[in-house]
């Protein structure tokens, strides 16, 4: 029986409370429990709490090494050879420019494409060239929706067509609808003591937030809205009455959020692939969500209400929110992990 090559991969967005961390650490804890000793995981530290889920057998590197710095590109590529691996995988389009070994990375978006002035020049350019050199060097090309994949191949070339595979994210099993006492208990923890309308994700721009809060003014009384979110555009919000802002829930607990609101609503204007949408869904959450990017893609079939993103028709529907009716089989991790690890495998 022939060997499995040696694959190394980029850990170091795993610890992070966001959706390539998210991303990150659901793939790595299958992939390994797969192939453990064919995986060497390139981590920010040894001691993150996430790597208690990774079978011993598969080896831990220190590239302490900020992602997107000048440091990345001029040491990981030295760490990366002297580690032995055969293969590089990198979660992200961050993969260094001088790469030693044949590599595979997954492309979640082109926001900075779409909405570039989100960052500074410098950055601008800096995300450009690396994504530039990504699609034009990678062996394969992982996208997590159709959206996203002919998105990239409209930027690049339909010739990325030959090495493109799209892979969507999955859904975790926790996210189940609760019971009652699960939901009272959520509710008691973070004081919901009226019906609420939630939010999960970012507040950049393209997430398009003030639009969802005047949505939220017009719309029905007796109700709140829960934004699960943080960074420092949400200190830029003007909130009005009722609206409440979690910026450190832990993952554990969504489920019982989603379980417990009356809708989940988006007013996003650009998305890959928007995964808080499935996990609602699988909660048996209503979901309201604009329709832009890769949200019909990933509502496809489901009970999800689709509207345009504007103050009037977001309003429109959380006056009239859709019915519950749980998602009966939502893709999942697993095969989401075993697909990647087939296509590493065969590069």
């Amino acid at each position: 029986m022939p060997l499995m090559p040696l694959m190394g991969i980029d850990c170091r967005f795993a610890s992070t409370q966001s959706g390539l961390g998210r991303y990150t650490r659901e793939l790595v804890t299958r992939m390994t429990a797969l192939a453990p000793a064919s995986c060497v995981l390139f981590v920010s530290e040894l001691q993150e709490p996430w790597l208690s889920e990774v079978p011993a057998a598969t080896k831990r590197i220190v590239a302490p090494y900020r992602r997107y710095s000048v440091y990345e590109q001029l040491f990981f590529p030295e760490l990366i050879k002297k580690s032995g691996v055969h293969l590089f995988f990198c979660p992200h389009f961050n993969v260094p420019l001088r790469c030693p070994v044949p590599f595979v990375a997954t492309i979640h978006d082109l926001i900075l494409h779409r909405y570039p002035n989100t960052r500074n020049p410098f950055r601008r350019i800096a995300y450009r060239l690396l994504m530039r050199s990504t699609v034009r060097h990678a062996r394969r090309l992982i996208a997590v929706s159709a959206f996203t994949a002919q998105e990239i191949m409209s930027q690049y070339g339909e010739d990325l067509r030959e090495k493109m595979t799209v892979i969507p994210e999955g859904v975790s099993k926790r996210f189940t609808l609760k019971s009652a006492s699960v939901v009272e208990s959520i509710r008691h923890k973070y004081g919901l003591h009226k019906p609420f309308f939630l939010y999960v994700g970012n507040a950049k721009p393209h997430k398009n937030i003030p639009v969802l809060l005047d949505a939220f003014r017009r719309g029905p009384h007796g109700h709140e809205l829960l934004l699960v979110t943080s960074g420092l555009e949400v200190t830029r919000l003007r909130l009005p009455e009722n609206v409440r802002v979690l910026p450190a829930v832990p993952e554990e607990d969504l489920p019982a959020l989603f379980s417990a609101a009356d809708a989940f609503v988006t007013a996003t204007l650009y998305e890959g692939f928007c995964l808080p949408i499935l996990e609602a869904l699988a909660c048996g959450c209503p979901v309201i969500a604009s329709n832009r990017g890769a949200v019909p893609e990933t509502v496809r079939g489901t009970s999800a209400k689709l509207v345009e993103p504007t103050s009037e028709q977001l309003a429109h529907a959380l006056a009239h929110p859709p019915a519950r009716s749980p998602l009966v089989s939502p893709p999942s991790w697993d095969e989401a992990a075993s697909t990647t690890l087939d296509l590493l495998l065969a590069t």
